[in-house]
């Protein structure tokens, strides 16, 4: 099949893809969409918000309709890694043999990811970059495709770690979740306080989202749009001679050159999903929140004047 008949067939099964995806979540498009760019690109999410916004139900939701393995895992002050990778124990012939985690999965929810120490959190870090674990020196590999969709709640901040700096820059996407409208918070009452189950479809196999990665992956990209991916993230470096005056009097810290390949991937599936044979300078910017928000560390003097990450990004445009 020719890339352009992939990438059609590719725009048909992503929008039956929401369309299965709606019949559990209500509303949350945006939210459903980046997760889904950030699988199709390759990348991890981490989701932001409040308890009972249906982080769990979407993830959950999402692996269901791609028809992937999925393993949820709590995140507590006492996780040890060896919970998340697994083990070595002596079996009954005093051999070592090695038990699985729960990591070995198509798709892993890190439940507030912040509730644990970061040795753990470190954890997931070789898993996230190499698709891959070492532990007791031996290397194991991943089956693809591979995600890691975490959940932080914000306002909690006694008995949680703030992920390290190296941890955040893993996630492709920060993914802020918002309250249901009036209108769709009395829809989801009606739909979850019945009887009632829906049956979800499956609509993809792990070997077509594999094909649709490596689809994204070939689609082109003209260099003016590569170069104001870079600009972009550029700017966000305070001590840049690029960066404007919000960015060097709020942030202590800009986007790394992962911040630039995320972007232009990401903006990739973006116009792959809207039936565009490449991606342009608003592609870039319609996924810039979501890559660079959790990229840019604000100072002290940000936290007190309440500026926020958006406010930034979007000057930076």
């Amino acid at each position: 099949m020719s890339d352009v008949l992939a990438l059609e067939s590719f725009v048909k099964q992503f929008k039956d893809l929401k369309t299965e995806i709606a019949k559990v979540i209500i509303g949350q498009d945006e939210v459903v969409t980046q997760i889904l760019i950030s699988i199709f690109s390759g990348g991890h999410a981490l989701l932001i918000g409040v308890p009972g916004l249906a982080k769990t139900l979407m993830v959950n939701t999402i692996a269901q309709t791609l028809g992937l393995d999925f393993k949820r895992i709590q995140f507590t002050p006492d996780l040890m890694p060896s919970d998340i990778l697994g083990s070595e124990v002596l079996d009954e012939d005093r051999r070592f043999k090695f038990i699985k985690g729960p990591i070995f999965s198509n798709i892993i929810l890190a439940d507030e990811i912040n509730r644990t120490p970061p040795k753990t959190q470190a954890a997931l870090l070789e898993a996230m970059q190499e698709r891959a674990v070492t532990v007791a020196g031996h290397h194991y590999k991943l089956s693809l495709p591979y995600f890691v969709l975490a959940t932080q709640n914000p306002i909690e901040q006694e008995g949680t770690y703030p992920l390290p700096e190296a941890q955040l820059d893993r996630f492709m996407f920060a993914i802020h979740l918002d309250y249901p409208t009036f209108d769709e918070e009395v829809e989801v009452i009606k739909s979850t306080t019945t009887d009632s189950t829906v049956k979800l479809n499956t609509l993809f196999t792990s070997e077509e989202i594999i094909g649709f990665q490596h689809l994204i992956r070939r689609i082109p990209v003209a260099d003016n749009v590569i170069e104001y991916a870079v600009a972009l993230v550029g700017k966000t470096r305070p001590n840049s001679d690029a960066a404007p005056e919000l960015v060097k009097k709020y942030i202590d810290w800009g986007a790394g050159p992962r911040a630039s390949q995320n972007l232009v991937l990401a903006a990739k599936t973006h116009a792959a999903i809207n039936g565009k044979f490449s991606p342009d300078i608003e592609d870039v910017q319609a996924v810039a929140f979501g890559v660079l928000r959790h990229r840019v560390i604000k100072n002290y003097k940000a936290e007190a004047e309440g500026v926020s990450e958006e406010h930034i990004i979007k000057s930076l445009f």
